[in-house]
């Protein structure tokens, strides 16, 4: 518990636990949720298993000894929980995460497979007597033996180099260059026993964060539905159409050749009468909203159930029991709900009100949902579906909170680029008085098409900036998402502009509220919010720039944090959604270099004299680590006032505790020593 009146820190951020991985027993009376804990002192996460009732009562821990317990799964006769796991058993241990079951009631855990590719996205078969499950392997070998003795081969090998011809060849943090292909494979529960239902087909999963809900299976446990992209060279732009397999017959049925959409996330209804997925049309918009489709089975039509909502839809997608509506999560101005689509209706409605609801689970009478928001860290909470009652099923992080004083969180909406509304949040110091002057941080986001929710985000979190003495705004500028289909797409092919004049506004905005002093701001951010702030340092210390303050003799602001930041979007073409660049830039720096410079920080760095602290990490491939070390090299260069924190093992998130506090420590100390910290008297 934290002492009375403490200030929010970053080590009470890492003492905090996180929750997901819902599931549901088939009663809807228990829930059981993977709980992970960190330990600043050995700097790693430990995730167990945890019993949850949906009518009250204390939470039981279920497991201790896995290093990384997730991924629960109810069995439909309600006598196991399926889970995966890396751990220990019979002096074995596990090289790649397994599957394990273990009873309600507790006992032991007992791992079912040793499959050395390992496993992942598990589902249960109706029967309770098989699961399925995703797992890689090299798709011109036949056989676990083959799979197994190639695998050791690879992480003996003492030639580490990365040899590829293939488009898509790096994803976010990790290579994808082995051969490597995610197929969906059986598991016999008794046994153990694997059968690779892709084996000698050119079918496979889609490479990106490929989970679970990539793939389903039917309620008669006779076909599998899963996404496929089918062209030659798998690209993650592409549009994916559906494709079933009978397991019996072993034959493959495409379901969406005809359709000009992409279709993604498939699961079937409990009646079998349906499969609802994700549809968006890329021919339109590389932004395309996802949108909720039904393709009934037996006809094959397919209708977009959400056409007329403006809004997107996440995955995963879940049925309610009696196949008459579909659940699933949805941004809306900032803020993440839980949504129920009936089937005759023609909007959906909140079952779960954000903040921001991440996972969830739907079974008998009770949803679970883990909800959290810009004041308060992940709780899960159950709702009863006849009454509507909401319940809060447990209070992990609750102790911590008790001693902590938040500052106000207040909501605004500003006159942004050509007027237009911007929605804008602001959070205050816990001793904030209007009476006095304080400087002002903008916590800019990332994306471009993402948003500032309602969240608590724990790598920026909001409060613990506030925390030290600044009032801290983040603007919702152009392009951000869950403000329309027409917002998202206001920026494209001219990024940069809109949103920087959002910004500008939001400090006019502040400034005007009396209480900001106008010498003590600064601007931070991460990815595309650090192309942000490398924009306004490019712009704002040029005469006419919208951030350009001729009293001070240039930049209104006096620090700038650049966290993973694009700097150069010709050099950017090293990153792994280079193909992506001409959608959203408007070319090919080759086809049209003064269309690429108009959008570039780099096309103007004279003009740069605001200190700025750049911070990357080597592993990032979606904001290579050139672009951070281009950019501190360029300050440099000049003689502006730079500092470079690099992390050689982190990808483009600060993941590991230890690094999370000096990462905290430089920013708060950026900050103090351009702005300083706390009010002053007017």
């Amino acid at each position: 518990m934290a002492k009375k009146n403490s200030r929010l820190t970053v080590e009470h951020l890492w003492k905090m636990k996180r929750q997901g991985g819902l599931t549901l027993s088939p009663d809807g009376s228990q829930a059981a949720a993977s709980v992970t804990a960190y330990d600043m002192g050995e700097n790693k996460a430990q995730s167990s298993l945890w019993l949850l009732s949906t009518f009250g009562g204390e939470p039981r821990q279920l497991t201790t000894c896995g290093e990384k317990d997730g991924e629960p799964a109810w069995s439909p006769d309600g006598r196991w929980i399926a889970f995966v796991a890396k751990r220990t058993e019979g002096g074995k241990k596990d090289d790649e995460p397994q599957l394990y079951v273990i009873a309600p009631d507790g006992g032991e855990a007992r791992r079912v497979t040793s499959l050395a590719t390992g496993v992942a996205g598990i589902k249960w078969f109706p029967d309770s007597k098989k699961l399925a499950a995703i797992t890689w392997v090299w798709p011109d070998l036949k056989g676990e033996k083959k799979q197994a003795e190639k695998l050791k081969a690879h992480n003996d090998s003492k030639v580490k180099a990365h040899v590829v011809e293939h488009a898509a060849y790096r994803y976010w943090d990790h290579w994808l260059s082995d051969g490597r292909v995610p197929h969906v494979i059986t598991i016999d529960f008794a046994s153990g026993k694997c059968k690779d239902l892709f084996e000698g087909t050119k079918y496979e999963l889609k490479q990106a964060d490929t989970a679970g809900y990539y793939y389903d299976l039917s309620p008669d446990g006779k076909e599998i539905v899963f996404s496929f992209d089918p062209a030659e060279e798998k690209r993650f732009d592409h549009e994916h159409h559906l494709v079933t397999l009978d397991l019996k017959s072993g034959k493959f049925k495409t379901l969406t050749g005809k359709s000009p959409l992409n279709h993604e996330h498939p699961v079937y209804s409990p009646d079998g009468k349906w499969i609802a997925c994700i549809t968006n049309n890329l021919r339109k918009s590389y932004i395309a909203q996802d949108k909720l489709t039904l393709i009934e089975r037996k006809t094959g039509k397919i209708s977009i159930h959400s056409a007329k909502w403006d809004r997107g839809v996440n995955a995963p997608l879940k049925w309610a029991e009696d196949s008459q509506s579909v659940w699933f999560t949805a941004e809306d101005t900032a803020r993440t709900h839980l949504f129920r689509f009936a089937l005759d209706a023609k909007t959906p409605e909140i079952i779960g009100q954000g903040g921001t609801v991440t996972d969830f689970a739907v079974a008998g009478e009770h949803a679970v949902f883990v909800r959290n928001n810009m004041s308060t860290p992940p709780r899960i909470f159950a709702t009863d579906l006849v009454t509507g009652a909401e319940t809060a099923v447990e209070d992990f992080n609750g102790p911590i909170m008790a001693g902590i004083k938040l500052g106000a969180v207040e909501e605004f909406n500003i006159a942004g680029f050509d007027g237009d509304s911007t929605q804008m949040w602001a959070i205050y110091p816990p001793d904030f008085d209007p009476k006095k002057k304080w400087p002002l941080v903008h916590n800019v986001h990332g994306g471009p098409h993402s948003c500032w929710g309602d969240n608590f985000h724990f790598r920026w979190n909001n409060h613990t900036f506030a925390a030290q003495g600044y009032v801290v705004v983040c603007v919702n500028y152009h392009g951000s998402s869950s403000f329309g289909q027409d917002w998202n797409e206001s920026i494209n092919e001219d990024w940069g502009r809109r949103e920087h004049a959002d910004v500008e506004a939001g400090t006019d905005f502040m400034l005007k509220q009396g209480y900001i002093d106008k010498n003590r701001l600064a601007a931070t951010g991460g990815s595309y919010g650090g192309f942000m702030v490398a924009w306004m340092n490019s712009r704002n210390g040029k005469p006419g720039g919208a951030g350009y303050d001729k009293s001070s003799g240039g930049d209104r602001y006096k620090a700038y944090v650049c966290h993973a930041g694009c700097f150069d979007w010709v050099a950017m073409m090293s990153d792994d959604a280079y193909y992506w660049h001409p959608k959203e830039l408007g070319a090919f720096y080759w086809d049209d270099m003064k269309k690429i410079e108009s959008q570039n920080p780099r096309a103007l760095v004279k003009p740069m004299q605001t200190p700025t602290l750049v911070i990357h990490g080597l592993l990032d491939y979606r904001v290579p680590d050139s672009q951070g070390l281009a950019y501190y090299n360029s300050l440099k260069a000049k003689g502006v006032d730079a500092r470079l924190v690099f992390f050689p093992d982190e990808n483009h998130w600060i993941l590991k505790p230890q690094n999370s506090r000096l990462w905290y420590g430089e920013y708060f100390a950026w900050l103090k020593r351009y702005v300083g910290a706390g009010a002053t008297k007017k």
